[in-house]
């Protein structure tokens, strides 16, 4: 499975490439970051993280796009400048039918570093070893998205099986109210049938 993680931002973007093999085994294949100036128009801005993403998508063809989930964060501008340009990705993504996760913070550095409140030298030294790489890979924006595929490649196959259940278990449900609603629709049209036949029964005696 290749996943491209995404650790969307508007100055930096991080952009990784991995190729999961047997196990737990994880291989580098590319992981670069997208810049652009602060004194850039919005619009520009995010069109070139798109393009720079699409890039990336038509020539690696991921199985999966894994991106930070944007919660919560200090400064409203930040937040909403990294949600848009993970924005921009997903639509990359969705718009070639490549299928898109998103995975919280917390939840890839559980996976990478077994502690969901690792800083990012924590992250970065993990992401180094588990990759086998010979220097850290830089700026930190790599190392996080070189992070969230990595996450992705160990956990998502679970998540994809999570989800599946819960969707046949949502399925299930509403097949069962279904038949409970047409039950009761069919229990309301004797309960009338009967009232009509009594009815006239008694204008008849």
């Amino acid at each position: 499975m290749r996943v491209m993680g995404v650790d969307p931002g508007l100055t930096r973007c991080g952009i990784a490439l991995v190729e999961s093999g047997a196990g737990r085994q994880v291989t580098a294949l590319d992981v670069d970051v997208v810049r652009t100036p602060t004194d850039m128009e919005l619009a520009q801005r995010l069109l070139a993280v798109y393009t720079a993403a699409s890039h990336w998508l038509d020539t690696h063809k991921p199985d999966v796009v894994a991106i930070e989930r944007v919660f919560a964060q200090n400064q409203v501008s930040t937040a909403m400048g990294t949600a848009q340009a993970g924005g921009v990705i997903a639509l990359a993504a969705g718009q070639r039918e490549i299928p898109v996760r998103f995975h919280t913070p917390s939840e890839v550095k559980a996976a990478v570093t077994g502690s969901g409140r690792a800083d990012k030298a924590q992250v970065t030294a993990m992401v180094t070893r588990i990759l086998g790489m010979q220097t850290k890979p830089r700026p930190a924006d790599a190392a996080d998205a070189l992070a969230l595929a990595i996450c992705h490649c160990w956990r998502g196959p679970m998540a994809e099986r999570m989800m599946r259940a819960q969707r046949q278990a949502e399925a299930a449900a509403a097949r069962h109210r279904e038949k409970i609603d047409a039950a009761r629709a069919r229990t309301s049209a004797d309960t009338a049938r009967t009232g009509v036949d009594t009815a006239r029964q008694r204008r008849g005696a």
